[in-house]
């Protein structure tokens, strides 16, 4: 059985003004290349398909796109909902999808048989089970209840969604039996069981535009509480990597740069392959690069070689898309124009312009040239809190309260 681990595509994305489109289409016409090419027996999408819960209609179109020409070419799709994704907008069309050989978990369910998938082999035999689980909410595994502190809060949670994954992985071992049952003898193997999910793992490494999830409560899941699955496809780390050195235990990344934080990342989709005595190997599987991202920095001498240099990575049809961050000369008035000259006649395009505060004093003469373009909600909080006269102590959980309120916004999108 050979899978094939992706996650966090992020369909409609809106980048710093720009769309995703293009590279989305070029990203589906290379996928459906591969599927064939290295004899993909299913697909699985570990959260985050959509960027928002109410996402554009190209990106819907898009999706569409990617189930039916899966479809044709006999490749079953499994789709997780992710803390980007809204249940109700990746649910709605759950059941017609079924029968194009798309299956969609968006959001836990009360009983957990219904979260136990099995995909099937191209020539129609059952490749392996699934523990299909998604973005775990916590209103979904957990009552709050008054008066806990902020560790009770995070233990809690912690105990409630590895509750949830062993209640599944049970009932995927409980399937596993009655298929051995069922198919008998002559079929002569257990199906490996993989089991999925959508959040932060303790020591995993995230990137700019990885959105918190579970901030206040439970910033990390220790890899102990996993099940012990064969393997286990991780979605929400916009990063390719093993968690704690384990090569069953992966987060494949994003497929297209989601920030210019991950510019130089090599983008990749995980090639898993599988059989009764469980996971035999897991192959990295590049993503060309459809769209350049480039951060570059220095004073205004020192960008005008890095920016030529950046140029190569442009044409005129698809410029560079450029960030730019300035050092030395961040207290320029006119840096805007200076950085357009400087760029004029290149395949780029600046999309953003940083200043890098050399000093004290320059960092106060050009504070009203920087704009929130350049910060995070919580750069915004922890800016207005230097303004104030607060103890550590208190500055800490004004932050923690800021962190559980904002991520509290955030789920209500979705």
């Amino acid at each position: 059985m050979r899978l094939l681990h992706t996650s966090d595509w992020h369909l409609g994305q809106h980048f710093m003004g720009k769309s995703r489109q293009a590279e989305h289409q070029a990203l589906i016409a290379w996928l459906l290349e591969q599927v064939e090419i290295q004899a993909v027996d299913a697909v699985l999408v570990a959260g985050d398909i959509f960027d928002t819960g109410t996402p554009p209609s190209y990106a819907r179109e898009l999706y569409n796109q990617l189930v039916g020409q899966l479809y044709k070419a006999g490749v079953p799709l499994l789709v997780l909902g992710g803390n980007h994704d809204s249940p109700a907008t990746l649910g709605e069309s759950r059941e017609l999808l079924a029968h194009l050989g798309t299956t969609v978990i968006a959001a836990t369910h009360e009983d957990p048989a219904t979260q136990v998938i099995i995909l099937p082999q191209r020539n129609g035999e059952p490749g392996c089970i699934v523990c299909a689980i998604p973005f775990i909410r916590p209103r979904d595994v957990l009552q709050s209840q008054a008066g806990q502190s902020a560790e009770d809060k995070q233990l809690s949670l912690q105990t409630a969604i590895q509750e949830h994954y062993t209640a599944v992985f049970a009932a995927a071992v409980e399937r596993q039996s009655a298929l051995a049952a069922e198919l008998g003898p002559n079929f002569g193997r257990p199906l490996p069981i993989v089991a999925t999910g959508h959040l932060t793992t303790v020591g995993a490494s995230t990137s700019e535009s990885v959105r918190e999830i579970y901030v206040g409560a439970l910033e990390a899941f220790p890899t102990s509480a996993f099940p012990p699955a064969a393997y286990i496809a991780l979605g929400h780390i916009h990063r390719p990597q093993k968690v704690g050195g384990l090569d069953h235990i992966r987060y494949c990344g994003s497929p297209i740069p989601l920030g210019f934080d991950e510019a130089k990342q090599t983008k990749e989709m995980l090639l898993v392959d599988l059989d009764s005595s469980g996971l035999k190997a897991v192959t990295v599987l590049p993503v060309p690069r459809f769209q350049s991202l480039v951060a570059v920095s220095g004073n205004l001498d020192a960008l005008a070689g890095a920016i030529g240099a950046a140029a190569a990575q442009g044409t005129r049809k698809c410029p560079a898309w450029l960030e730019v961050t300035v050092a030395e000369d961040d207290h320029l008035a006119d840096l805007p124009a200076r950085i357009e000259a400087l760029t004029e006649g290149w395949p780029v395009e600046v999309l953003r312009i940083r200043r890098q505060r050399g000093n004290a004093v320059a960092s106060l003469a050009a504070a009203a040239s920087e704009t929130l373009d350049e910060l995070s909600p919580h750069d915004v909080f922890a800016r207005r809190l230097q303004q104030e006269e607060l103890g550590d102590e208190m500055q800490q959980a004004l932050s923690e309260r800021y962190r559980a309120v904002v991520a509290s916004l955030q789920e209500q999108e979705v």
